[in-house]
């Protein structure tokens, strides 16, 4: 009996996922980034990041980019709302390959109520942990996750994201002493026919 479609594994499945981002990511025009900059075009991962198709592959390319950094995590997340669909993409591709890996988000604020906690989802102190995000440019959002997961004491391995726009990110990240993975640069998605 053959496997669902969701559990196949895809054929290229980074190429796929190239394409998926720039058919229903990519815009072009005049856009304020939330970093503040201007820039000629945008990118929605979020268009991509949370269809059907775009889960699979976001899983599939993301655990890849994870295991092929040599980092053993237990935990991967970062900052709501962006982080979000990709790390439980790459927790839920992680528990179909047999990997104990869990997903986690960060409020940027603290609730209100109950507990307080700004960290959702079971992160324990001293965990091992991989930050995720979709689409980074300075790693203002991503300094941020880091923070509070050193806050609450676990530890982390790096920084995986779906695309970095290649505006310091990569530099600011090595300065607080954290290794990024990119699984597309912005010039690689632009490029893409």
């Amino acid at each position: 009996m053959d496997p669902p479609p969701s559990d196949r594994r895809v054929q290229n499945p980074r190429r796929q996922l190239l394409r998926l981002l720039r058919e229903r990511s990519l815009r072009t025009g005049e856009f304020t980034l939330a970093s503040g900059k201007r820039s000629t075009y945008y990118i929605d991962a979020r268009a991509t990041t949370m269809t059907g198709r775009g889960q699979v592959l976001v899983g599939q390319v993301g655990h890849q980019t994870i295991l092929e950094a040599g980092w053993e995590p237990e935990f991967v997340g970062g900052m709501t709302l962006g982080a979000d669909p990709v790390a439980y993409a790459v927790a839920g591709h992680a528990a179909r390959t047999g990997t104990s890996l869990d997903a986690f988000t960060i409020r940027k604020r603290p609730k209100g109520h109950g507990s307080g906690g700004r960290i959702e989802g079971g992160l324990r102190s001293g965990a091992r942990v991989v930050l995720v995000d979709d689409t980074i440019t300075t790693a203002g959002s991503v300094l941020e996750a880091a923070n509070a997961v050193v806050a609450h004491g676990s530890r982390i391995l790096g920084v995986m994201v779906l695309v970095d726009r290649e505006e310091g990110a990569r530099q600011r990240l090595a300065r607080a002493g954290h290794e990024l993975r990119a699984i597309f640069t912005a010039r690689e998605l632009l490029a893409a026919r």
